[in-house]
């Protein structure tokens, strides 16, 4: 399993991941300090059920140590996302395209609210976190919308010339970033679109862009930035 640590810039994701990993990594109080991903393993502490069974465990993966297990998980620490970054603001799209094979997402906020939406120091109280919640699920939708409207006249010629359901052709497409066709079906079926329809607005294809980013689940881990 891949986690992404994404937040804005210069809002304690590095530190962040370098406690979570162990791994030292570049640090600085600035936005954009991280450029390329940095990648490490973390571990998930939850309790081992052979113990209360007297049993041994020998997991092929982690460690038991006590009662516990932990449970390795794949950390990716990324740059920071600005509002706009679909529109290519900050490191824009190249930003998004680290986060293709993540499953889930820890969004890193500054909870004391002390830096702005580009992670520029501004005072503790002067600037509301929910914000930044707001503007990462929105870049998100954007970044699904931009990979499905690429794509979707290439995947509706094909499905068209086919005979197949626009649903296979475009679960064959955003695999790549880990939405299957079970999740795509059901967005389909919230959105009320049948699957030979071969025609979308911008509109549409938004919508369908939110429901299936939203197969992204997400933690907050809120930093104090002080």
């Amino acid at each position: 399993m891949l986690v992404g640590v994404i937040g804005k810039p210069n809002v304690g994701k590095s530190t962040f991941f370098k406690a979570l990993t162990m791994i030292p990594v570049e640090i600085d109080n600035r936005p954009f300090v991280t450029i390329k991903p940095n990648y490490g393993i973390g571990y998930v502490k939850v309790l081992d059920p052979s113990f209360e069974l007297n049993l041994r465990a020998n997991p092929r993966t982690g460690y038991i140590k006590g009662k516990y297990r932990f449970v390795p998980v794949e950390i990716m620490d990324v740059a920071g996302l600005v509002p706009g970054a679909h529109e290519g603001k900050g490191l824009g799209n190249k930003f998004l395209d680290d986060l293709r094979q993540a499953e889930g997402f820890i969004i890193v906020i500054d909870i004391v609210g002390a830096t702005n939406e580009e992670g520029i120091y501004i005072g503790k109280g002067n600037y509301d976190p929910i914000n930044d919640i707001k503007f990462l699920e929105e870049e998100l939708d954007w970044w699904f919308f931009r990979i499905i409207k690429e794509n979707l006249d290439k995947i509706i010629r094909k499905a068209k010339n086919e005979g197949k359901s626009i649903i296979k052709e475009l679960a064959n497409v955003l695999s790549g970033i880990n939405i299957n066709e079970g999740e795509i079906r059901e967005a389909f079926k919230e959105l009320k679109i049948d699957e030979y329809t071969y025609d979308f607005d911008e509109k549409t294809i938004f919508e369908l862009a939110k429901i299936l980013r939203k197969n992204k689940k997400f933690i907050i881990a809120a930093n104090r930035v002080d």
